[in-house]
């Protein structure tokens, strides 16, 4: 039959992809050192150290689960040709449904892992931390930001990350002023780090009594979480610890007690704060990986080899260094100037569909093409 046929010929069109997907994934080379820490867990003395002992077995699970993914999508693969073969010989179009989804959940599969060969960064990995700053504009901006804190937190939801909240603090009207949220998952770092940067929205605004279309900013700063690295060293002595009573969604812990923290390290200038956490123990442990994270990050982006020399990043929250604009108003586009990426079903965007964008932005990455426009 016809349209079997042509799934046929597409999927055989497909072969060579998976193949050398398996090439990319490095497959043999994780069964290799799934074999070897493993021996390792084995070991009499392997929980002594039971935070190497815990790393240990969730590198062993993260590889396990890298090439269980694979095996699943090449099963698909000869499981949908198998029922091809099966379907045309009986000549039964009733099964013509079930193939075709088949096939689409096969070609979805095949790009979003071939996405993740893309993730070659040192920390891509890691679990990410999202900080949203609110631009000039008041409420409106509030409220622009209080939008991309949700869309964030659906996008993370939608992949089954684990999202949690380390600060917030609410607008004068409504929205949010800045906020910090932990996104935690196997390469959330390498995804989310393509939404770096100034976000712009225009829009007719509900806060406008006289329905005026209004351009509001909003600053989206994205961290990997670093818990151990001997390169980043912090001195107490240049650490500014201040404590405060915790505001905003904190649950019945808010402004019972003074757990929330906020540091500055004096030599950048960067400040982090945590006040989610019910003690200011926990708020502090998590205020300093933060900062820990932060110096990290600017450190490897400025290419520096002391953290002394790390001077503060200030991002210009204004008209011309956003690297997305959404459009509400007189059209509907959301439209990445990095990379050109669109996409007209702006709601869609906002319940949290910014795979496209991160695709195209990776891709750019990695072929060092991009379209540089505003």
């Amino acid at each position: 039959m016809i349209q079997y046929d042509e799934i046929r010929y597409k999927l055989n069109d497909l072969k060579p992809q998976l193949e050398e997907l398996r090439v990319s994934l490095a497959l043999d080379d994780a069964e290799a050192t799934i074999a070897e820490l493993q021996q390792k867990a084995q070991a009499a003395d392997f929980w002594d150290d039971p935070d190497n002992s815990q790393k240990v077995l969730q590198k062993i699970k993260q590889l396990q689960d890298k090439i269980a993914r694979y095996n699943s999508l090449a099963g698909l693969y000869e499981d949908t040709l198998t029922m091809i073969e099966m379907a045309d010989e009986m000549e039964d179009e009733s099964l013509l449904p079930e193939i075709s989804n088949d096939f689409k959940r096969f070609t979805e599969g095949l790009e979003e892992q071939r996405l993740t060969t893309l993730l070659s960064g040192e920390y891509d990995a890691n679990n990410a931390m999202i900080t949203l700053h609110a631009g000039a504009g008041g409420t409106e901006a509030q409220d622009w930001t209080q939008m991309l804190y949700r869309m964030y937190t659906r996008w993370a939801e939608k992949r089954g990350y684990k999202v949690k909240v380390l600060d917030y603090l609410d607008g004068e009207e409504a929205g949010l002023k800045n906020a910090t949220i932990s996104i935690e998952g196997e390469n959330a770092y390498g995804y989310l780090k393509s939404e770096n940067g100034i976000h712009r929205l225009v829009r007719v605004s509900p806060f406008d009594s006289a329905g005026r279309r209004q351009t509001s900013f909003s600053a989206v700063e994205v961290m990997p979480h670093i818990e151990d690295d001997t390169t980043i060293e912090i001195r107490s002595e240049d650490l500014k610890v201040d404590t405060y009573r915790s505001g905003g969604a904190g649950g019945q812990h808010v402004n019972k007690t003074e757990s929330a923290i906020r540091i500055t390290h004096l030599p950048t200038g960067i400040v982090v704060a945590c006040q989610t956490q019910r003690s200011q123990v926990q708020n502090r442990a998590y205020a300093m990986q933060m900062l820990r994270s932060k110096l990290a990050e600017i450190k490897a982006q400025q290419h520096l080899e002391k953290i002394e020399d790390i001077k503060g990043v200030q991002m210009k929250i204004e008209w011309g260094s956003q690297i997305r604009s959404y459009v509400f108003m007189p059209y509907t586009l959301v439209k990445d100037h990095r990379t050109g990426c669109e996409n007209g079903n702006i709601q869609a965007v906002m319940d949290g569909d910014i795979d496209p964008f991160i695709t195209a932005y990776l891709t750019a990455s990695a072929t060092g093409k991009w379209e540089k426009q505003i």
